[in-house]
């Protein structure tokens, strides 16, 4: 059956917001010929977007033409307010940002280990607050939070999880009752760079891959055929917790050490760091330049540039690299650590067949091709399917931006997702 007037309206509104969304600024003759509908339909959606206060004019085109210059429209960026949280368990990073994604204010605080729940998660929402209020914002739409940890599939809530502090799982309700105007959601942190990565960074050209997240601790997300994949239980990817060898324990289900984590986490890096040779004295200078950077990244961003290649990211001091007893030192280091993350990668390979795996986090993009080359040399033999190994290219900010875009589509497909008349009538009742 054909469709009615009004439903064929919002299909085609649909198809013009989204062709603006992704193509930017466009006349309403390049709408034409983008969608393949009459210039008397296209006139007509211009008209409603603009009156429902999704769409403005941004400029005009057509200066080396005779005849008046071409109107040229574009979706009104401050139609909402959005924000994005990156909560680790040292602090929290927050960024606002308009409709189309432009970041209006960023701040971020450290939070404690001694901070009580209370205290942490007050932080945590001023600090939030203080950023909506430096960019101007009359209220946030929609907020978008990543955190480690499991999200549970049919409540959305972050779970009670062993290791984390208590404010995560509280800083979402608290975040809710001060906004009580936003739409305020809570996903994994790997699944989040890996929607990033797939957005703006290694795995563009990719609808199935695995990222490997290599930072602070262990994760893994998986996308096949373009979809994000979180289990029955959200727990698609706790690679941490997979047994290995080389680590003399076991993991528990309250307990990650003993696993994949107690090779390729943090800590064990920099303890790995000590055990091929790298003079602690030159670690301390190693980790007093790295502005920020964990310990473990700044390592292996020293070691690629010590065997003079190069690393994902802002190069490390060659003078700190011509320091230590060579570059042999450092090649073992890189070598020990890509035989441990390439038992994660095979595991994971032997078991999706992705085709395709790249090392996220801030360790990955530190190790960029360096260690990535390394890994697929590995496994190479120890697998027998083809398995592309990339080096991430957002390092650690790809949480940040994964929570960015997960809020910006969010509110897209409610403001764009509705007739404008409905649109119309949310507006008034807020």
């Amino acid at each position: 059956m054909p469709a009615s007037p009004s439903t064929a309206r919002a299909i085609n509104d649909r198809l013009a917001l989204r062709l603006l969304q992704d193509e930017g600024p466009l006349t309403a003759g390049q709408l034409k010929e983008l969608t393949g509908l009459s210039r008397p339909t296209v006139a007509d959606l211009v008209e409603r977007l603009a009156a429902s206060g999704l769409i403005e004019v941004v400029g005009e085109t057509g200066a080396q033409r005779r005849g008046p210059n071409a109107r040229v429209y574009g979706i009104v960026a401050g139609r909402a307010q959005l924000a994005a949280l990156d909560v680790r368990t040292e602090g929290v990073t927050v960024v606002v940002s308009d409709l189309l994604g432009r970041v209006l204010a960023e701040a971020s605080a450290p939070i404690g280990d001694d901070a009580g729940t209370g205290p942490a998660v007050e932080q945590a929402v001023t600090l939030v607050e203080r950023a909506v209020k430096e960019a101007g914002a009359d209220r946030l739409h929609t907020v978008g939070i990543g955190a480690p940890g499991l999200i549970d599939p049919a409540s959305g809530e972050l779970r009670v999880s062993s290791g984390l502090p208590a404010w995560h799982r509280r800083l979402v309700a608290a975040l809710q009752e001060r906004l009580p105007e936003a739409r305020v959601s809570v996903e994994n942190e790997t699944n989040l760079a890996a929607l990033a990565e797939q957005h703006a960074g290694a795995a563009r050209d990719r609808d199935t891959f695995v990222l490997l997240w290599l930072g602070h601790g262990t994760g893994a997300a998986v996308v096949l055929d373009g979809a994000l994949r979180r289990g029955a239980s959200g727990g698609t990817g706790e690679i941490g917790f997979l047994p290995v060898p080389g680590t003399g324990a076991l993991p528990s289900a309250r307990d990650c050490e003993g696993g994949f984590h107690s090779l390729a986490g943090s800590a064990a890096i920099v303890e790995l760091a000590g055990e091929c040779g790298v003079p602690a004295a030159a670690r301390g200078e190693v980790w007093a330049a790295a502005a920020g950077e964990p310990d473990a990244a700044a390592l292996v961003r020293w070691a690629v540039a010590a065997v003079g290649e190069r690393s994902g990211g802002p190069e490390a001091e060659a003078p700190q690299a011509a320091d230590l007893a060579g570059s042999q030192v450092a090649v073992r280091f890189l070598d020990v650590l890509a035989d441990r993350v390439a038992i994660g990668v095979a595991s994971v390979v032997a078991v999706l067949d992705p085709g395709c795996v790249v090392l996220g986090g801030e360790v990955g993009q530190a190790g960029g091709e360096a260690l990535a080359a390394r890994v697929a040399e590995r496994l190479r033999r120890m697998a027998p399917l083809p398995t592309e190994v990339r080096p991430g290219t957002l390092g650690g900010g790809a949480v940040l931006h994964g929570a960015l875009l997960t809020a910006r589509q969010s509110a897209q497909g409610e403001l764009f997702g509705a007739t404008p008349e409905a649109r119309r009538g949310r507006s008034r009742a807020r």
